[in-house]
């Protein structure tokens, strides 16, 4: 059975949006949609209180959010499968059990004072640092629409070996009919000099091939009939990546896992894309 692509959804224009994004794709995929809304309001506080308080109690305001996604996703994708939980849960925890069996999470950006759209909300970073699967932030778009991709691109960002993330953009791009653009990034590094006896007289010239053979071995697994496009750009990742995200519809990129480690597990250029991508961005875990 294929697994549900799951949804994090709080009431906000952008957790909407990443509703519209998430029916797509699902749609695309041919799998069902999972729309979750997670608080801690019944488990410390409950309906009684709520009363006492005169408050809505959060089980009604819960069920109607995940209502309102439902409807939305059901009015953009009519052939969806769609279901939905509310959890009385953090829901940063309970979005990162949700992964286990998801083929994706979907988020939406969520910031604070007024720039939701350039800051990247707690819950989003911390759901694309540890869960186990593919997250996906939507980024762009700051009239909370999500639309058709209009660049007619995916990116990823590739590294030394074949990786979750590249077979993951490959997928992504066959499902849309799209080339896949794969970015290497290098650099020369400044300590090295011209008198070294490797790279004397043309040391940019010998990065950048070391560039392109590590982003062919990279690609080595990727079918031969996938549309792929090699690009190696100077510059350092972070940079290089931002820069391809205003010409792509979504930007790869790979994150290690560590097995038993609790710690924040999200690299630079993964930190500095999802705060700062001009395109949704996919988080794909790579095992360690």
């Amino acid at each position: 059975m294929e697994l549900p692509l799951v949804v994090g959804v709080d009431g906000s224009e952008p957790s909407l949006r990443a509703v519209d994004w998430a029916a797509d794709e699902a749609a695309l995929r041919g799998v069902a949609l999972r729309l979750v809304y997670a608080s801690l309001w019944e488990r410390y506080e409950g309906a009684a209180l709520a009363r006492d308080l005169g408050k809505p109690s959060e089980e009604v305001r819960a069920q109607d959010i995940v209502e309102a996604a439902a409807r939305r996703a059901r009015g953009r994708r009519p052939e969806l499968a769609v279901t939905t939980e509310s959890l009385p849960e953090e829901p940063e925890y309970a979005l990162v059990k949700e992964g286990h069996n998801a083929a994706a999470l979907v988020l939406g950006t969520r910031g604070r004072s007024g720039v939701a759209d350039l800051l990247l909300g707690s819950v989003s970073l911390f759901v694309a640092a540890h869960a186990d699967c593919p997250v996906i932030v939507l980024r762009g778009n700051n009239d909370n629409q999500a639309r058709a991709g209009v660049h007619g691109r995916i990116v990823v960002g590739v590294g030394d070996a074949p990786s979750a993330a590249v077979r993951f953009a490959v997928q992504e791009a066959e499902r849309r009919g799209v080339p896949l653009e794969a970015v290497r990034a290098w650099r020369c590094p400044a300590h090295e000099t011209v008198d070294h006896p490797l790279i004397a007289g043309e040391p940019e010239r010998v990065y950048e091939e070391r560039a392109a053979e590590a982003l062919e071995g990279a690609l080595r697994e990727v079918p031969p009939q996938a549309k792929v496009q090699r690009r190696t750009v100077e510059g350092p990742a972070r940079k290089v990546l931002l820069a391809a995200s205003h010409e792509a519809d979504l930007l790869v990129v790979g994150t290690r896992r560590r097995p038993g480690h609790l710690g924040f597990q999200l690299g630079r250029v993964a930190h500095t894309v999802l705060h700062h991508s001009a395109c949704p961005v996919a988080v794909v875990p790579e095992r360690a």
